[in-house]
């Protein structure tokens, strides 16, 4: 009986330093965990506010830019004559071949 006894204890006492190595592992990952999850939330806030003031400075420099005066609308007659110059140089025989296919059967 007392090897019975004895050997209960050792295997109590090794699972008992088993469960302690575990929850102390446990303790060092949940803290690196942490200051991971720190240094991921700084990095956020920072790259938010490095974006916010490169938002306000665009943002500051179409307002000035617009109070002067150099601001055209985008569907200006400038605009759309160099939309049309730049399809012209594809010249008349350029058409895509999906075009070209349609244009050949409708012909038929």
């Amino acid at each position: 009986m007392a090897t019975s006894s004895a050997t209960s204890s050792q295997e109590a006492l090794e699972r008992a330093e088993r469960n302690f190595k575990k929850k102390e592992m446990q303790a060092r990952e949940a803290s690196k965990a942490m200051a991971d999850y720190l240094a991921h939330q700084r990095a956020e806030r920072e790259k938010t506010a490095r974006l916010r003031l490169l938002r306000e400075a665009k943002e500051a420099a179409d307002a000035a830019a617009k109070a002067a005066g150099e601001v055209r609308a985008k569907g200006t007659a400038e605009a759309k004559a160099n939309r049309m110059a730049s399809r012209q140089v594809l010249g008349p025989g350029k058409r895509p071949a999906k075009k070209r296919l349609l244009s050949s059967v409708g012909a038929k």
